[in-house]
């Protein structure tokens, strides 16, 4: 891009916790963050946010009655949103535009008033206003007291990337200067599990491979992976589903406290054949990347934070892709779906995070059951993948602010 955009800040609440400290010493465990929960009559791995994060969202339903009745996903964006901005330096009231989407939205609060009204036919005054997907981005202006615009969208698991697309395209016109990015979800329900447990790519309970893998260099882990994400020999199926919110800064030109510069972005729509379809080598990855990448040699990109959702054919359709993009110049890939799950609208930002922390620290995270040719020793350009059902990809490329 010609003109700088800076991600000044990016804040989250995820299963590593609600910290970028945190994040980062959680990235360097090779252990995972699931565990099996009870849903109904069925069983099933998850990775739900700590308990400190939980309490975190408890004290904000006490502070003020009206986020009392709010979903956790509204709440997640909320805790995640305060502290990006603080990061930041901005302050309330000032005018900054906010694009926060979802997936599913409020979940579990839609869940349970569809429960109360099978039993009682009637539903609470609150049933449809705290449930509507424009919730987040409502909720998180009004706490912030922004004059900025507002904008929800749901462009399933590829949301957080277009939220960052929309909010760079807003400062290149000229109309904002500032914008809030990202994505929320909290989708830990009997529901939303059965759906993709009835898709057929959830991980299954009973059969976990590999029952005490080992990561690069020999170093045990203590638990198995049960999500297999970026492992092409996988035979059946391990997506897990996490929760949490992750949202961005994003400021026109390179800014003192910038943590990394946007360099390029991409997006591309696979040709609908199934409405989950992807194909075998991701026509849309491939066009989203190249358009990232621009005029950018392939061999200066160091790594890729791919999608990998943990499927069979969606790890590989990708990596195929890159194959295709990249050919004899692979940059090392990695992914953090083997460790806290896909959290749909909110995965896409999570892995800008991923990108950001391996920027600033200059380390590469491996996926602990991998084998890797090569490290990079220094890391100035990552690219962060993201794709929703239907094919709708992004591809945004990171350069370390001073590289």
């Amino acid at each position: 891009m010609k003109e700088p955009i800076s991600i000044t800040a990016i804040s989250s609440i995820s299963p590593l916790g609600n910290t970028l400290e945190e994040a980062w010493q959680g990235y360097q465990s090779s252990d995972h963050l699931f565990s099996l929960a009870k849903f109904g009559e069925n069983e099933a791995w998850v990775a739900p946010v700590p308990i400190a994060s939980k309490l975190e969202v408890d004290q904000l339903k006490r502070s003020d009655f009206k986020y009392k009745n709010l979903d956790d996903s509204v709440r997640y964006a909320l805790c995640s949103s305060r502290r990006a901005v603080a990061m930041a330096g901005w302050r309330s009231g000032d005018h900054f535009g906010i694009n926060l989407g979802s997936s599913r939205g409020a979940t579990a609060l839609f869940e349970r008033y569809h429960e109360e009204f099978l039993q009682r036919k009637s539903t609470p005054v609150l049933s449809s206003p705290t449930t509507t997907l424009g919730n987040i981005s409502s909720w998180v202006a009004h706490d912030l007291q922004t004059s900025g615009p507002e904008i929800s969208h749901s462009i399933t698991c590829s949301t957080a990337l277009h939220a960052l697309l929309n909010g760079v395209a807003w400062i290149k016109s000229g109309m904002a200067d500032k914008f809030l990015v990202g994505g929320s979800e909290a989708p830990l329900t009997a529901f939303t599990i059965a759906q993709m447990q009835a898709l057929k790519i959830y991980a299954d309970p009973k059969r976990i491979r590999s029952p005490q893998a080992t990561s690069k260099g020999g170093q045990a882990s203590s638990l198995p992976y049960p999500c297999r994400a970026l492992d092409l020999t996988k035979e059946q199926n391990s997506m897990i589903l996490g929760e949490g919110a992750s949202v961005a800064c994003l400021e026109r030109g390179i800014g003192k406290n910038a943590l990394a510069l946007i360099e390029g972005l991409g997006y591309a729509t696979e040709p609908l054949e199934h409405n989950i379809s992807i194909s075998t080598d991701a026509q849309c990855f491939q066009r989203s990347m190249k358009m990232a990448m621009g005029e950018i040699d392939p061999e200066e990109v160091d790594a890729i934070v791919m999608h990998a959702p943990g499927t069979i054919q969606g790890d590989r359709s990708e990596y195929q892709a890159v194959e295709a993009v990249f050919g004899s110049q692979m940059p090392a890939l990695t992914t953090n779906k083997w460790k806290i799950g896909h959290t749909f609208g909110a995965s896409g930002m999570l892995g800008v995070e991923l990108a950001i922390l391996m920027l600033q620290h200059q380390k590469f995270v491996q996926v602990p059951f991998l084998d890797y040719d090569f490290i990079p020793s220094k890391i100035d350009r990552v690219m962060v993948n993201a794709v929703g059902f239907g094919g709708n990809a992004v591809s945004v490329l990171l350069k370390f602010p001073n590289g």
